[in-house]
């Protein structure tokens, strides 16, 4: 390919076939909830090839307060089973491309205006025999063409060797990219907005400073600017851990916050919360927690976070 175009997810409306490059776990489900709750919005079919993740994407979607429920009992998201989607990547390409396409064109059948495919496949590195992933890729392409399909490839760095991302990633001519912050593998720090910012992973001695940092850097930004809001926002909806010591760092922050602003942490989790109250979190005036209402899940179960 001449040139790669880097856009974000909510950019694929205009793409048919894309790869990203995720960093970590956290960016991989990021990026995926996005590309499905995207797909779910528009009225298109979604087809997950499950690869042993899809509960971890299921979950994501949940936190992103995406319903799926209603979806799945559809037809409109359907998860491929582990076994048939690894049983595809070990398939020939002319059989991927009839398997592909039929999935495709029964969608269309069904009445959805579009379908959009995704997975983490690093299983196909697994596959014995002379195919590489590019001949795969190729026979996507050529799938699509001229159907109203779109195709999110996820290379992530954690699975697929380098010298394979390379290869794949000058394979197509858009690469979707969702900057963060921070992303350190264990925590994932995103912001959409001036004094807002999304937390995703676990909080530990290794990152707990770069949280300390993030809300002094925001807070003084406010203060500098006459538009910023006064409530500093961070979403803990995807923080699935914070030890004691990132607690009291959060409380702290907050007692240090100007009474013309709060902390505001949405979305925590009833593990979390636990630990920011036994932190006094109750005590602190400048801090608000918003936990998030218990919530169903993709089986139908009512659940809440833990």
């Amino acid at each position: 390919m001449e040139s790669v175009m880097t856009r974000t997810v909510e950019d694929m409306t205009s793409v048919d076939h894309a790869c990203a490059v995720p960093v970590s776990d956290e960016q991989l489900w990021e990026m995926t909830a996005a590309f499905v709750a995207g797909g779910l919005a528009a009225g298109e079919q979604v087809l997950y090839f499950d690869d042993g993740t899809a509960t971890d994407v299921l979950a994501r979607l949940a936190d992103d307060r995406v319903p799926v429920e209603r979806p799945m009992a559809q037809g409109q998201l359907a998860i491929v089973p582990p076994d048939t989607t690894r049983t595809a990547l070990r398939s020939p390409v002319p059989q991927v491309k009839q398997i592909v396409g039929t999935a495709i064109d029964g969608a269309l059948q069904k009445g959805f205006p579009a379908v959009r495919l995704t997975g983490q496949l690093s299983y196909a590195l697994q596959r014995a025999g002379g195919v590489s992933l590019r001949e795969y890729d190729d026979a996507i392409d050529e799938v699509i063409r001229d159907r109203p399909a779109r195709v999110l490839c996820f290379y992530d760095r954690r699975r697929f060797p380098d010298e394979a991302i390379d290869e794949l990633r000058a394979q197509h001519h858009t690469e979707v990219a969702v900057p963060a912050i921070y992303d350190d593998n264990l925590l994932r720090i995103t912001s959409d907005r001036t004094g807002s910012a999304r937390l995703a992973g676990e909080i530990d001695h290794s990152n707990r400073p770069r949280i300390r940092r993030l809300l002094d850097t925001t807070l003084d930004q406010a203060l500098r600017s006459h538009s910023a809001p006064s409530d500093i926002t961070l979403d803990l909806s995807s923080l699935r851990f914070l030890d004691v010591a990132g607690a009291v760092s959060l409380v702290h922050a907050a007692e240090e916050f100007p009474s013309t602003h709060r902390l505001v942490l949405l979305g925590v989790r009833p593990r979390v919360a636990r630990v920011l109250d036994r932190c006094g979190a109750p005590f602190a005036a400048q801090l608000v927690l918003n936990q998030p209402e218990t919530r169903t899940t993709h089986d139908g179960a009512h659940a809440a976070a833990g």
